[in-house]
């Protein structure tokens, strides 16, 4: 029996295929940013592992290394990589409010996110104090924007709804939690998504992480934490927490943001003209902070957090927090690529143990750990939401649900009273700077000889 088709139901079929191909390269797409942020992780933690194995056999190491790394990656990071200095979250929220008479080079592109890998791993390799998750929201950015030469118009996908997948996806993959991807690409970069395209978002954020967690394994990175108490001793210390996080990360956030903007001071005007001996001169800061510290302060944080969350903490330094703070100030002022999440996290926990000292025992110690983690990193990003999930996903702390969000939401209200919202404020100053210098080419290009 022959079947004939008529000219509208081939015409029907063919924008159904199309359709279904180009969501099919969407996901695809998503994949790959899920794999790229776990070869991020697993090249970030082989980096960490050598630098501690060396650091045993050569105490004086990082003075050789931060120091030689800060020089030569920010000479990299300048002549190579321009865009690519920083966290990289404030680059996809500039690259989301490109105008189309903009001119400047985009901050997004699978060079950036070559080097952005490259030079995050060797910073973090050298001791610099710097996580890998904000850098893989600008890598997955950057994957997602390559895409949409292969999308075909017809399905109207706008490219700044490939740049919210990607940011959305890499943080979905870097933490190993799907959630905190979906909340953080809609609470920090983009807030006007489309009803109609949003679930198409949400599948592609969740199959990263997926594919993350498919690859690392469906675990809490903290392990879970199962902590009892009355309600009374756990709102105070919420308010506690929140407290000594909000004024803590709002502070933080603020030297964050001075240190992106130009002082008006003998240091930064050295700064602005010697880069790179002040990235060296920075390096050896860290350094020192770590040879004080005992090693404590180099890397991401991640080790010295778990231990502070499973371990017994009475040996451990209440210096960490403190001095983890500056490490990760310092080097953000070194002009290198690198991330804040992670070791906000450890400088949340290093409060929380200092908390804990204090209370002798007044309350359970992982439970003020937790609302310090949270609470310092609402604080520091004004993302109270992302903090939550993502603090929530990586200790399995469901039952404490709500202890994060009101200590997640009064520490970042505490911050906005010393701080404006960290990456939006980077961003704008970002643009700024980036339009003002594509005036002064262009109107040097059309300057008479």
């Amino acid at each position: 029996m022959k079947i004939n088709f008529s000219a509208q139901q081939r015409k029907r079929s063919v924008v159904l295929l199309r359709h279904f191909s180009a969501r099919a390269l969407f996901w695809v797409g998503a994949v790959v940013v899920g794999l790229v942020a776990v070869l991020f992780a697993e090249l970030t933690d082989w980096a960490q592992t050598q630098f501690q194995n060396n650091l045993t056999l050569y105490p004086w190491l990082p003075f050789v290394s931060a120091p030689l790394v800060g020089l030569i990656a920010v000479w990299v990071t300048r002549q190579y990589f321009p865009g690519s200095a920083g966290s990289g979250i404030p680059q996809v929220m500039a690259e989301l409010q490109r105008r189309p008479d903009d001119q400047w080079p985009p901050l997004v592109s699978l060079r950036l996110a070559v080097g952005k890998i490259l030079l995050g791993v060797t910073a973090i390799g050298a001791g610099f104090s710097f996580g890998r998750e904000g850098p893989t929201v600008q890598v997955g950015a950057s994957i997602m924007a390559a895409m949409s030469r292969f999308l075909p118009r017809a399905i109207h996908i706008k490219r700044n709804y490939l740049l919210v997948v990607g940011g959305g996806a890499g943080i979905a993959a870097a933490f190993n939690t799907p959630l905190a991807g979906i909340v953080f690409a809609i609470e920090e970069l983009n807030r006007e998504v489309e009803s109609r395209v949003s679930g198409l978002i949400i599948t592609a954020i969740m199959l990263a992480g997926l594919v993350a967690r498919a690859v690392i394994g469906n675990h809490s990175y903290f392990g879970e934490m199962h902590v009892t108490t009355s309600a009374a001793t756990a709102i105070e210390m919420v308010i506690l927490c929140s407290i000594t996080t909000g004024l803590l990360g709002g502070a933080f956030s603020r030297s964050l943001i001075l240190s992106a903007s130009s002082w008006n001071t003998a240091l930064g005007k050295w700064r602005e003209a010697h880069p790179y001996f002040f990235a060296a001169a920075c390096g050896m800061l860290i350094a020192a902070i770590g040879w004080a510290c005992g090693g404590l302060t180099y890397g991401t944080g991640y080790k010295e957090t778990l231990i502070l969350l499973t371990d017994d903490q009475s040996d451990f330094p209440w210096y960490f927090g403190p001095a983890k703070l500056i490490a990760t100030l310092i080097s953000y002022l070194s002009g290198l690529p690198g991330g804040i999440f992670a070791p906000s996290l450890a400088i949340g926990a290093g409060i929380g143990h200092d908390l804990d000292l204090l209370l002798n025992d007044y309350a359970p110690s992982q439970m003020i750990l937790v609302f310090c983690m949270t609470g310092f990193l609402a604080a520091a990003t004004q993302a109270p939401l992302t903090a939550i999930i993502i603090v929530m996903e990586m200790v399995d702390g469901y039952p404490m649900i709500m202890g994060l969000m009101a200590t997640a939401l009064l520490a970042s209200a505490i911050s906005k009273m010393l701080s404006g919202p960290l990456y939006a404020v980077l961003a704008t100053n970002m643009l700024k700077k980036l339009r003002r210098q594509t005036v002064i080419v262009s109107s040097e290009e059309k300057a008479p000889p």
